[in-house]
């Protein structure tokens, strides 16, 4: 960020709606809530929680928790009861900020000192004229080892745990991540993400890097609006999840006099069919894609050159510089090019473990010969001869269907390929339920299901497939597989193992 304001100081940092800072401004509200932070005895290993909407206080509050070496968490503003309550008892925070009263309430009930945002705009960014230059604390910088922040992230578990980052970490992360996109000092870098996601989140330290604009949106502008809001604010750039990119494809295909000036899209928290990324090419001259994989676990782990898709159909791309990519088998054997086995990633990137599961890190960030840490991500695929990752499937989305094993991510992947299909998802086995492949498509459900008979081997497709108007989708743009299975069990025949519409 210093860097970032030394180079740029002038130029546009984050904007939100019509409140916007420069780098400058950004600089300078992190110094002042640092000294507000500090003044209040929240400094090094005191975590801070911030359950905010988006915009510029929210950056500021990161930059400034980072000066004092307090662990900051990122949460949706959304989040509040029993999660919140969940996390508040988890990581113990010294200072909440938030507009929610019950979780202001929640907090003040555990003796930790809670704010409402409006308590720290004017602390952070006074009217010009109205305030002291902001004031640098004389305070020992945190240690590149140091914890920077806890990502809460959902999982197998019932409730949410915290993925714990350095600050040596993120800067790797970061810096590796913008080597590769290489974003640029005049790019308008649209995100419609949550910043409690981490794909949104490093999208402010992207921005600090290049010296690009970040335009905060919000999922509720991923719809309809996205396209008003790219051509509002001139975005050049566009990190997308599917349900996003799938929008804008919609969205551009029936406003053909559109003038976004997209430059780049890149796709990340599920795979983006190929027939997604070809429709956004051609309805935006200029566009490339890069399409990339990686869990908060250890960021991302491999990026695709840009539109390098067209030639490695399938691929997920190649290992952030300085990292590695294994494919191992059920023992941790390292495993032939071509092989399918479990994804491990291993490198700078790979964050420091789970905030107090100790199991739970002994399973997933073992030491290779007893030295070596690595990341056993769940996940599956393989590498092909020139080191480039194609991905399986998740662990979590392998199934048995008539005694074969699939996988989800294939299926959605096949019924992708189906001519007028504009969404997929797969709800693997659960109870009585078999697996249901829902779509949102012009054809029918037999019809689908029919057409991808040429797409992938007929015993995998789900025997029961629906047809909706939309995919649910969660606060981070993911498809809320939860809400999907609850609509799909509300619907007639939910038991039954024949297709339907």
């Amino acid at each position: 960020m210093d860097a970032a304001a030394e180079s740029w100081p002038e130029r546009p940092a984050v904007t939100r709606h019509d409140a916007t800072t420069t780098f400058a401004g950004l600089q300078d509200a992190s110094h002042r809530l640092a000294g507000w932070l500090h003044s209040r005895g929240i400094g090094r290993g005191r975590r801070v929680v911030l359950a905010i909407p988006s915009g510029p206080l929210v950056p500021a509050l990161v930059f400034a928790a980072s000066r004092v070496g307090a662990p900051f968490s990122v949460l949706h503003e959304q989040v509040r009861g029993v999660p919140m309550e969940h996390v508040l008892d988890d990581c113990e925070p010294s200072l909440v900020v938030a507009e929610d009263t019950t979780t202001l309430a929640a907090a003040r009930d555990r003796g930790v000192t809670a704010v409402d945002p409006a308590e720290l705009l004017g602390a952070a960014f006074p009217e010009p004229g109205t305030a002291a230059p902001a004031e640098r604390l004389d305070l020992p910088e945190p240690l590149a080892v140091d914890p920077v922040s806890l990502i809460y992230t959902s999982g197998t578990t019932s409730l949410p745990k915290a993925v714990v980052s350095t600050h040596q970490q993120v800067v790797f992360a970061a810096r590796a991540i913008q080597q590769v996109l290489r974003y640029r000092v005049d790019d308008v870098v649209y995100c419609p993400l949550p910043l409690s996601f981490d794909y949104g989140l490093y999208q402010l330290y992207l921005g600090a890097l290049s010296g690009a604009h970040t335009v905060l949106g919000s999922a509720a502008e991923a719809g309809p609006a996205l396209l008003r809001s790219l051509l509002e604010s001139k975005a050049t750039v566009l990190p997308a999840v599917p349900s996003v990119a799938e929008s804008l494809v919609w969205l551009a295909k029936r406003a053909t006099d559109h003038s976004l000036a997209l430059r780049l899209v890149t796709n990340t928290g599920a795979a983006l069919s190929s027939e997604t990324v070809n429709a956004l090419r051609a309805a935006i001259p200029g566009l490339r894609a890069q399409v990339m994989y990686g869990l908060t676990e250890c960021k991302r782990a491999v990026i695709m050159p840009p539109d390098g898709d067209l030639e490695r159909p399938g691929s997920c791309g190649l290992p952030l510089p300085g990292t590695e990519i294994l494919i191992v088998d059920d023992q941790g054997a390292q495993v032939p090019p071509g092989t399918v086995g479990e994804i491990v990633v291993r490198g700078p990137n790979v964050m420091s473990g789970y905030w107090r599961r100790p199991e739970l890190n002994a399973e997933r960030f073992p030491l290779r010969d007893g030295l070596f840490p690595e990341l056993r991500t769940g996940d599956y695929g393989h590498l092909d001869a020139d080191g480039y990752l194609y991905f399986s499937g998740r662990r979590d989305d392998l199934y048995k269907e008539r005694g074969f094993r699939v996988s989800a991510t294939e299926v959605e992947a096949a019924a992708h390929r189906v001519p007028g299909v504009v969404s997929a998802a797969v709800l693997p086995p659960a109870g009585k339920r078999p697996a249901v492949l829902a779509v949102v498509a012009e054809a029918t459900a037999d019809e689908v299901r029919a057409l991808m008979r040429d797409q992938i081997e007929e015993f995998k497709i789900p025997r029961r497939c629906v047809v909706l108007e939309q995919l649910p989708v969660g606060r981070n743009g993911k498809v809320d597989r939860t809400r999907l299975g609850s609509l799909i069990d509300e619907r007639p025949g939910a038991a039954a193992g024949a297709a339907g519409a």
